[in-house]
């Protein structure tokens, strides 16, 4: 009889405490969609444009008219604030990357950085390791004679603190 009892005991509470765990879930499920409805969201990225770099890292110089129009706002993604000089491609690449025409044929030793201030300013005058995506350039940015290519960049790693 007492076995019953503390049984009975026991399911009542498991069954309270359900109660209560799923009346603090509630809330409506989300189903797929703009996670921030009225907010543009990025492109995914192309795989096929992805290459790796190391160099050093280094802030832009700023020219009259550049420097007029940066935006104030740290958290706005730019890519006239950061260059990476001295850069050597590295052939370190996921299956499936870099095999675009853009990224096979993208050389050269300095590449304007796109992204927010947060992800480079910590590694300025370091030596570094960067991944990203080389973005096409502008018809404007091709007729001119500048041969500095953009690397929307998703990953940054420190390999050495000065170059």
């Amino acid at each position: 009889m007492r076995r019953t009892a503390w049984v009975a005991s026991l399911a009542a509470v498991v069954a309270a405490s359900t109660l209560v765990v799923t009346a603090q879930i509630g809330g409506k499920p989300i189903s797929g969609g703009n996670p921030t409805p009225g907010t543009a969201q990025p492109e995914p990225p192309n795989l096929g444009d992805r290459i790796t770099l190391t160099g050093c890292l280094r802030t832009a110089p700023q020219e009259g008219a550049a420097k007029a129009s940066a935006p104030l706002d740290d958290n706005t993604p730019t890519d006239t604030r950061f260059v990476l000089t001295n850069a050597e491609r590295m052939n370190r690449l996921p299956p499936g990357t870099g095999g675009s025409t853009l990224a096979a044929t993208a050389s050269g030793r300095t590449y304007r950085l796109e992204g927010l201030d947060s992800q480079f300013s910590p590694f300025v005058s370091m030596k570094v390791e960067i991944s990203g995506e080389v973005k096409p350039r502008a018809v404007k940015e091709a007729a001119a004679t500048s041969n500095v290519l953009t690397l929307l960049v998703e990953f940054v790693q420190k390999i050495e603190p000065r170059c």
